[in-house]
């Protein structure tokens, strides 16, 4: 069974001076330990990757998002299976196919990640860059401005669990046309994202550059780097985006929206995609 994203808890609610004891829910916040299990040298090898705090649901996503976007996974057809350990809610395990070896980097890397932070405790500078599969592809992408305008709504309307608790990040990928095709949320922006990514990993539907990626918060480095991986080209966030974030969408010819609401939004980068 899988573990519920809130928990019902009893507090004590104050309003002007008023004082009653009532029902709430909050979100859940628990480790997750990704494993991957792979052949070497004809021995069979299950190594710990990563432990990352998250919001329980949509697991299997987060471990596959996570190892892809890292640039340890690259493709679908490297996995055998994933599934969470029957003794360990909290771990996942993810098998590879046969002659297939994760590209751990060489340099050694603390993989603890806390909800926060997707890119803390790595060892240098180097490990926190990973380069696109997909970072070369042409586009002729152009959107109306307009389109953006009613993102958020729908992106609200689809929060569920933020809804019920006010604790939770989403990651939204729309069509074109602005229709949403997939939400995930999760205590961690990043995990959120590495959600939305290993659900498309999975379905093997690759690069995600005919997508536009809505934020529901502010834009970081780490989740425009993610999305660099996915091949995404258009990135827009309720929120605003870091210096890091911005030199890497130029970098990565990345349109980045910033301070998106009802009909207004900032473009930082990549004006040439928006059609005012």
């Amino acid at each position: 069974m899988q573990k519920s994203a809130a928990r019902e808890i009893r507090i004590k609610k104050i309003s002007n001076a008023n004082v009653s004891d009532e029902d709430d829910l909050i979100a859940v916040e628990e480790p997750l330990e990704i494993q991957v299990q792979y052949q070497s040298d004809e021995k069979q090898i299950r190594k710990s990757i990563s432990v990352t705090m998250r919001t329980p649901g949509n697991d299997e996503e987060l471990a596959t998002g996570f190892l892809f976007t890292e640039g340890i996974l690259h493709d679908r057809n490297q996995i055998s299976k994933v599934g969470t350990d029957i003794f360990d809610e909290n771990k996942v395990l993810v098998t590879l196919t046969e002659h297939e070896v994760p590209k751990l980097q060489t340099s050694e890397r603390n993989f603890y990640t806390t909800s926060s932070c997707g890119v803390c405790g790595k060892s240098s500078i180097d490990a926190i860059k990973t380069v696109s599969p997909f970072a070369n592809l042409p586009d002729d992408l152009l959107v109306p401005a307009g389109l953006f305008y009613n993102l958020q709504n729908e992106l609200k309307k689809q929060q569920e669990v933020f809804q019920n608790t006010g604790g939770l990040h989403a990651s939204g990928l729309f069509d074109l046309h602005g229709n949403i095709i997939l939400l995930r949320e999760d205590v961690g922006r990043h995990n959120a994202l590495d959600k939305a990514i290993g659900a498309s990993f999975l379905q093997d539907q690759l690069p995600l550059n005919q997508i536009i990626l809505l934020l529901s918060g502010r834009a970081s480095f780490e989740l425009i780097q993610k999305a660099s991986m996915a091949g995404i080209k258009i990135v827009a966030a309720i929120g605003a985006p870091s210096s890091l974030a911005l030199q890497l969408a130029e970098e990565f010819n990345i349109t980045l929206i910033g301070f998106l609401g009802k009909e207004r939004f900032n473009i930082y980068s990549g004006s040439h995609r928006i059609k005012i």
